[in-house]
C-alpha cells in the first residue's frame, strides 16, 4: 500500500468531527511532530490535545504536559496536566510527575 497521508488526514478529520477522540489525539501528535507527512502547526495540534483532553484522552494531557515543559517551560501547569492523565492510569504520566518531584520542580506542597 502507498502512504496517502493527505488521505489519511482528511479522514482522522472527518472521524474527529464526529467525535472520535483517538482522532483528535492522532491529529494533535501528527500537527505537532515533524517528519509525519503533515506540516507542524502547533497550534492546530494543541488545539486537537486539548479537546481529547476535556473528553478525558489520557494521552492528549500527557502530551500537553509535555508541551508546557518542552515549550513554555511551565512547569506547575504540566503537572498538573500529569496528575490528570496519572489519574486515568497512564504510566508516563506518573513518570513524569516522580521526575518533577526528584528534580525539585515540583513539591509536595503544591499538590497536596
Amino acid at each position: 500500500l502507498q502512504k496517502d497521508m493527505r488521505k489519511a488526514v482528511e479522514l482522522w478529520t472527518k472521524a474527529a468531527e464526529l467525535g472520535s477522540i483517538g482522532a483528535l489525539f492522532h491529529l494533535g501528535l501528527w500537527y505537532t511532530t515533524e517528519g509525519v507527512g503533515v506540516e507542524v502547526d502547533e497550534a492546530k495540534g494543541i488545539e486537537f490535545c486539548k479537546k481529547a483532553a476535556m473528553q478525558g484522552d489520557a494521552d492528549s494531557r500527557y502530551m500537553l504536559g509535555m508541551y508546557e515543559v518542552q515549550n513554555k517551560r511551565n512547569y506547575d501547569r504540566a503537572v498538573r496536566h500529569w496528575m490528570i492523565s496519572a489519574k486515568l492510569g497512564h504510566d508516563f504520566s506518573v513518570e513524569s510527575i516522580k521526575n518533577s518531584f526528584v528534580t525539585g520542580v515540583a513539591t509536595k506542597e503544591q499538590y497536596a
